[in-house]
């Protein structure tokens, strides 16, 4: 199968990788020069833009930050509905605002472009060894056509329904994501401050119903000192945001998802940004006057 690729970063990257393997003709777009030394090394084919890459694929798969690079990348000088062909699908993987996913599926419409929405939870370790969970939102027919394609970046592949629904589930998942981070940050700094080990306080509840995928991927990072991103909290914030807007917009909401933004706020502003999403435990550090470690 044919398939461009736009946006190679910390996810998108080793997406491409499990797309190549699984030996897909692969072109793609990326500004970064060591990237595409890499990428063409496994035999992918660099375009000089995102038209020139839709031009040549049957399927375009976007992995970009935030709506408005969606946008420019679909709809700017140089996108896909530039050099894509009526018949073209566009698989979006970003996580951005549903709203905004329904705008841009509209605009590519008219040029005959389908669009599917299919943003994906499971940091970059799920995106390295290709298990990642995809949410989409679009026609089953399309859905189910691509299937394959999707489910060599991933261990499931779920429609949730029409186009903007895998977004709407992604922005769930990321609120459901933050709350469990926060809660359990809560609980670790309230062991530490009174003189419990952190560290036995969670071999001691994840058996029971405080235990989650969530306690036990980000507790061991916290009692280690671990916060290499395998997810940034400046993109939760991006995600966060994006929930608290798509929610206002219908009247919705969502007051647990408001504080753990201002928390993650408050982190970023402390130069933390850039840390895994796990570092909201600095917060509760910074407030209770501890330090969470093994």
């Amino acid at each position: 199968m044919k398939v461009g690729f736009v946006g190679l970063g910390i996810m998108g990257k080793p997406m491409c990788k499990n797309i190549i393997k699984a030996g897909h003709e692969v072109s793609f777009y990326c500004r970064h020069a060591d990237v595409t030394a890499e990428l063409e090394a496994l035999g992918a084919v660099s375009k000089a833009n995102a038209a020139e890459v839709a031009a040549a694929s049957e399927v375009v798969i976007t992995m970009v930050p935030n709506s408005p690079q969606v946008r420019e990348v679909a709809l700017g000088k140089n996108g896909l509905a530039e050099g894509g062909k009526p018949g073209l699908v566009v698989i979006d993987m970003s996580s951005i605002d549903p709203v905004e996913t329904r705008s841009i599926g509209a605009a590519l419409a008219e040029k005959g472009i389908e669009m599917v929405d299919a943003p994906v939870s499971g940091g970059e370790p799920k995106a390295i060894d290709g298990t990642l969970s995809v949410m989409c939102g679009g026609k089953e027919e399309t859905i189910e056509k691509y299937r394959d394609l999707l489910m060599t970046m991933a261990g499931s592949v779920v429609r949730c329904g029409d186009l903007g629904a895998g977004n709407v589930a992604k922005l769930a998942n990321q609120i459901v994501v933050a709350c469990n981070i926060a809660a359990m940050s809560e609980a670790l700094a309230f062991a530490t401050k009174m003189g419990s080990d952190p560290e036995l306080i969670y071999k001691a509840i994840r058996g029971g119903l405080a235990g989650s995928t969530v306690l036990d991927a980000k507790a061991p990072m916290v009692l280690s000192r671990n916060f290499k991103p395998g997810f940034r909290i400046e993109l939760h914030i991006k995600d966060l945001t994006n929930a608290l807007n798509a929610a206002h917009a219908i009247n919705g909401y969502v007051p647990l998802t408001g504080q753990v933004m201002e928390m993650m706020q408050v982190l970023k502003n402390d130069g933390c940004g850039s840390d895994d999403h796990s570092a909201l435990a600095k917060y509760y550090e910074k407030v209770s006057g501890v330090t969470i470690e093994k």
